[in-house]
Parts: structure tokens; sequence; C-alpha cells
């Protein structure tokens, strides 16, 4: 039986640097770094709290792509290019995990990949079963192939 499944958002860096969007293992799914990327190009410059939105739109369509929802994230990380914009930056976490309240660490970081990123945003869920072949997942999800997320998100 088939305990791990993947998916891919077909962003050129995946097979370069040889990485998934998200990995669901067992009761878990992994999500690979997010951020405010949306069809390729960076979004929302200048603006941390519309940043982390984004990432977390495009941590949603993998999860969704192996059967999961925001609901079932457990674990986020954070990390952020200017600590003392904290709370736009909270703000915009609490506006998309209300009363979900995933254990969350934020921590500041020298840069990130562009210079235009304010932030990056990782998750853990849990669903019992997910990385089992069969699971719940999405319309289209094959289980055992890499499957886009949403195509077009790209990275990072």
């Amino acid at each position: 039986m088939t305990v791990t499944r993947r998916v891919s958002s077909d962003a050129p860096w995946e097979q370069i640097v040889g990485y998934s969007r998200a990995v669901a293992a067992g009761d878990y799914i992994f999500v690979t770094g997010s951020t405010s990327v949306s069809h390729g190009e960076i979004v929302h410059e200048g603006n941390a709290g519309a940043q982390l939105t984004q990432a977390i739109v495009n941590v949603e369509a993998a999860l969704v792509k192996l059967g999961a929802a925001l609901t079932d994230v457990v674990r986020t990380r954070l990390f952020v290019t200017d600590i003392t914009r904290w709370p736009e930056i909270g703000e915009a976490h609490k506006a998309a995990f209300g009363d979900v309240m995933p254990a969350t660490t934020m921590v500041q970081v020298a840069a990130l990949i562009d210079p235009r990123l304010l932030v990056e945003i990782e998750a853990v869920a849990y669903k019992p079963g997910v990385g089992a072949a069969g699971a719940a997942a999405g319309p289209d999800d094959d289980s055992d192939e890499r499957r886009a997320a949403a195509p077009g998100l790209g990275w990072p």
C-alpha cells in the first residue's frame, strides 16, 4: 500500500532543486515553503500581509489536491525579512486560520530567494490516511504521480 503521495506546481525549479510542492506521508501533509507568487510572478510587492495571504492561497491549493484543507493545518512556520512587521503578518495568518489556531513559529531571516519577497510559510496538515493510495483527494489525483497543485503557481 502506498503511504506517500506528492503534488507539484509544475514550476521548473522543482525539477532543478528536487522537491515537491507538498508530500502526503501517512497521516500528514508537508507543504514546502510558499511565497507570494501567482502565475509565476511575485505579487503584492511591499505588502507583507498581502504576501502572506497569497502564500496561504498557494498552500491551500496544494492541500486541496491531496484532499485536505486549511482546517487540517496543525503547524505553520513563518519566515519574515522584517520582524517589526509581525502585526500585519500575524493579522493575515489569523484571517486565514481563524479558529484552527495551528502551532506557529515566526522567525526573521536575512533574506528570501528574491528581495521583493517579505514572507514565506511552511505548513503541516494532519488528515488520517491522507498518504495512502486511494485516499480522498481532488478529482484528478493519481496518487503515485506528481500532479500540479495549481498550474502556474510557480515557485518559490
